[in-house]
């Protein structure tokens, strides 16, 4: 051959030996696929924020990795085709990952606007409640008290019937009570009105008024009260909560039984226990006590009523107060109910 041609195949041979092992055509398709699916699923399914970092990271790794084969072994991968890939699947499935998006904002929306009028449907109907019902029932009330005040016209029949008729009144109009605080504390309306009171006090108060309810089943209610000075509590508040806690505890203790009520003060805490010695409540259930609704298996299909709220309020009143309420018991042996309330709120 020419010396031309001879000295052209030499240098084709150097450098041909010399040059870059190019990769397989096979592994830049999969280095590609792979980087497609992953660059989809990161777009789809993560936040774009870490989305942006996690791809970021990919970009950077993958470019260290042909970088140093390239510069330590010579072997030569293609980089410029998962680049695309990515650039493409981006700008592709992000406009679909917006368009989910939005529909889902859409559908919180709609919910959210539905469940407000369901609130507002609820709210209108408890305030209904409380003027449409609660009127006719001290009407009730106030009309059965007259006609037992002189009973000398009425038969024993008679006289039973409209001391049923009361007790269902009264009944009515705790439940009535109950359902309106429940209302008042799902709209967070209810505010502390904090003034100096006596718990002993008013502990007497409400001992004195259920005085009557507690000689029907001959329970005697002893007390064992500690001189204190006063608190700032919101008493209607608190009231409730101690009525409920000494009520539950006459309507759940058997006939010629007592009731403890003693207070005390410890570590600037005032302390309130209420014990009885009814049937008491299964350790299993006891966390369940201060749910809302929530009835203990023993009572639920008894004949003594209730509506599940008195002690989930009594619960929420006192976290008011930066309190705290707990009950002991065991089952046939009786209930104790231990409030705390800072003596500086």
């Amino acid at each position: 051959m020419p010396k031309s041609e001879l000295h052209a195949n030499m240098l084709d041979t150097l450098i041909t030996n010399s040059a870059p092992i190019q990769s397989p055509h096979w592994l830049s398709i999969i280095i590609t696929s792979l980087i497609a699916i992953v660059t989809v699923f990161i777009v789809l399914s993560v936040r774009p924020t870490h989305g942006l970092y996690i791809l970021g990271v990919v970009i950077l790794g993958f470019s260290l990795a042909a970088w140093a084969l390239f510069a330590f072994t010579d072997v030569w991968i293609d980089v410029a085709h998962p680049f695309l890939t990515i650039f493409i699947c981006y700008y592709f499935f992000i406009p679909y990952r917006l368009i989910i998006e939005n529909r889902k904002s859409w559908e919180y929306f709609q919910r959210n606007t539905l469940l407000t009028q369901v609130e507002e449907l609820k709210s209108n109907f408890l305030r209904m409640m409380s003027h449409d019902l609660k009127t006719p029932l001290a009407r009730i009330h106030g009309m059965t008290e007259i006609a037992l005040s002189d009973p000398n016209h009425l038969s024993l029949q008679q006289v039973e019937a409209l001391k049923t008729i009361n007790a269902s009144s009264e009944e009515l109009t705790e439940f009535v009570g109950s359902i309106l605080n429940l209302g008042r504390i799902e709209s967070k309306e209810i505010k502390l009105h904090l003034k100096s009171k006596d718990i002993n006090a008013l502990l007497n108060q409400i001992i004195h008024k259920l005085k009557y309810l507690a000689q029907q089943k001959d329970i005697t209610i002893m007390t064992e009260f500690e001189p204190m000075f006063s608190v700032k509590v919101d008493e209607d508040l608190i009231r409730q909560v101690f009525t409920n806690l000494i009520e539950n505890a006459i309507k759940y203790s058997p006939k010629n039984t007592s009731i403890l009520v003693s207070t005390e003060e410890i570590d600037g805490k005032v302390i309130v226990q209420v014990a009885d010695q009814g049937m008491g409540v299964a350790k299993e259930e006891q966390p369940h006590l201060f749910t809302k609704f929530y009835r203990s298996r023993t009572v639920r299909d008894g004949a003594i009523r209730g509506t599940g709220l008195g002690l989930f309020l009594s619960r929420y009143f006192i976290d008011l107060h930066h309190g705290a309420i707990s009950v002991e018991s065991e089952t046939g042996t009786g209930s104790t109910f231990t409030v705390e309330l800072p003596m500086n709120l």
